[in-house]
């Protein structure tokens, strides 16, 4: 009997041990959590430069990586449009385009502050700025480059890979069923019909012709003189500025003190940034995973469309 009286003092003793552990551990969890918390939101997750001061600032707006879509930069423009302590504007170029119509409406937000707010908004090419991110740059005031960036590709893709004898060789059927002869234009199941091709040539010529028609009114030059030049090519900023593509050789920080000197700012001006992308705290705790998704630009790829980019 007083065996196994002793039996279950021990084990709820044990018990009772896993439970403080269990407590103690959740409780350092939150711990650990909180301070992870505190430390990113007190020098992660803030604006890179705060909005202090007064008539001194000059706001930068990043336009990064491939141009999917105008939702992000768009609505930061605006914002800094519409400030009036914001004296000017300098879109920091890094980007070889993207999309036709993204790269289009970012390009008609920068002509309308340059020409209805009549904000000072100008753009400063670091490594590249090409096809639909010099369309963008085209509508700005000035455009600043270094002498080795990668400048120009005026000029409309459009690429998708044909697997057409691989499903032969694989003895596979693709069936399509469609209303209307174009319908399936482009389908990788199976060559093009010449009508096909005339069709989509058509639409790349026509997104052309906006795009020279862009650059020409934005850089207030001859459509002419732009349709001469936009044969998809690239060139360094130092052959660009020959070119009257770019306005004067300078780095960011030579950009940034040129254009403070044109809107009147004396001493060095306060760069104002949009705020940083918060993350949650699962990305603190477990690391940034992105590296192990497919990226945008992969699945690009794969995706057909028409685009101001330069590859």
């Amino acid at each position: 009997m007083s065996r196994c009286y002793t039996h279950l003092v021990m084990a709820e003793g044990r018990s009772r041990i896993w439970i403080w552990l269990l407590v103690g551990g959740g409780l350092f969890t939150l711990f650990v959590v909180a301070v992870f918390t505190l430390v990113y939101l007190s020098f992660g997750g803030q604006d890179e430069a705060s909005f202090s001061g007064f008539g001194s600032k000059i706001a930068v707006v990043e336009l990064d990586g491939v141009i999917f879509s105008p939702k992000q930069i768009v609505p930061q423009l605006k914002k800094f449009a519409d400030d009036d302590s914001v004296k000017a504007i300098i879109i920091h170029v890094n980007s070889p385009g993207g999309g036709v119509a993204a790269s289009e409406e970012i390009y008609r937000e920068v002509k309308r502050i340059r020409d209805e707010k009549k904000k000072r908004i100008v753009a400063s090419i670091e490594t590249v700025g090409a096809s639909g991110a010099y369309y963008v740059a085209s509508a700005t005031n000035k455009i600043y480059a270094d002498k080795g960036s990668i400048v120009g590709s005026i000029g409309v893709i459009a690429q998708w890979v044909n697997y057409s004898e691989l499903l032969k060789w694989a003895k596979l059927n693709a069936i399509t069923m469609k209303a209307g002869e174009f319908k399936d234009t482009g389908s990788p199941t199976r060559e093009m019909t010449p009508a096909e091709r005339e069709y989509l040539q058509g639409v790349i010529d026509n997104m052309h012709t906006q795009f020279i028609q862009a650059v020409a009114d934005g850089r207030h030059a001859k459509e002419a003189d732009i349709r001469a030049i936009a044969n998809g090519k690239v060139w360094t900023g130092q052959q660009a500025a020959d070119l009257k593509l770019v306005d004067q050789i300078a780095d960011f920080e030579g950009a940034v003190k040129d254009t403070a000197q044109a809107v009147n700012i004396s001493g060095e001006p306060t760069l104002v940034y949009p705020p940083k992308e918060r993350h949650s705290v699962l990305d603190l705790l477990f690391g940034d995973v992105s590296d192990y998704l497919p990226t945008r630009e992969k699945l690009l790829e794969q995706q057909v469309g028409f685009y101001y980019l330069w590859k």
